[in-house]
């Protein structure tokens, strides 16, 4: 439960969905806005990311929409990678639900710190995008959907910064064209969660009615994203995300220790 105060925190929780849904629809990282925001509400880790992930979730299949010709135009081998995905997202969603809570609680500020550094090193990682771009051989698929399943497994653990790692990824493993490389990841996001978030609902570990708060949240601060981003430039949204992320992942660790 939300607490005593639901409606002021539910207030909080709206608020903080359009920050989230902005930024993902910006430079990514809503997540790290999110999940430590609900913690902060009151709510376990556990059901924190369970419900954050739903409320964000409808930002991938925008994402994916938004890229359908770039997805369109890529090579077919590339969407099989989307079994791995929804493998990852499966494995990852158990471990969240079956892994004792005080391990994840302990896990969790590092995380959001993690990620905010792979946010904060997105540019460079960028840079390097398609060094290898022609590495693509049959014989490699299979080691090639290990990894995205391994980073799938995180993405349904946890999941923030997932799509940057799957961004660097597609690029390490031959895919140089970063449009193509941006679709993909958003068809890759949406299996991985949504079967992610499945799972938390069969569990009834989400918190509905901050969910769908939350999700209608993310849905404005997207489309306020996109009127604003002319005038927000990704770099300086994206050091936003990194110092909230920072500062927020070190007032997890000062409040469990």
């Amino acid at each position: 439960m939300l607490g005593w105060h639901s409606a002021v925190h539910l207030g909080i929780a709206f608020g903080v969905a359009i920050v989230a849904g902005a930024m993902n629809a910006i430079a990514g990282g809503g997540t790290n806005i999110s999940f430590p925001t609900l913690v902060w509400l009151g709510l376990s880790p556990v059901y924190a990311n369970a419900t954050s992930a739903v409320a964000l979730w409808p930002g991938s299949l925008g994402g994916a929409w938004g890229f359908r010709r770039e997805i369109q135009r890529s090579d077919r081998r590339w969407l099989w990678y989307a079994v791995p995905s929804l493998a990852g997202g499966a494995i990852g969603a158990y471990l969240l639900v079956h892994t004792p809570s005080t391990f994840f609680r302990s896990m969790a500020p590092y995380l959001v710190i993690g990620s905010s550094a792979l946010i904060a090193l997105e540019p460079v990682i960028s840079r390097h995008l398609g060094n290898d771009a022609h590495r693509r051989s049959i014989g490699r698929i299979v080691l090639d959907g290990a990894i995205v399943l391994v980073i799938a497994v995180y993405g349904g653990y946890f999941g923030a910064g997932v799509g940057i790692l799957l961004l660097t990824a597609l690029g390490l493993l031959g895919l140089d064209d970063i449009h193509q490389a941006n679709g993909l990841k958003n068809i890759y996001s949406l299996a991985l969660k949504g079967v992610a978030i499945i799972y938390f609902i069969v569990e009834g570990i989400v918190v509905w009615y901050a969910a769908l708060t939350m999700a209608v949240g993310a849905i404005i601060g997207g489309y306020i994203a996109a009127a604003l981003g002319r005038r927000v430039s990704p770099t300086t949204m994206r050091w936003i995300v990194v110092v909230i992320g920072v500062g927020m992942g070190i007032a997890m660790i000062v409040r469990i220790s």
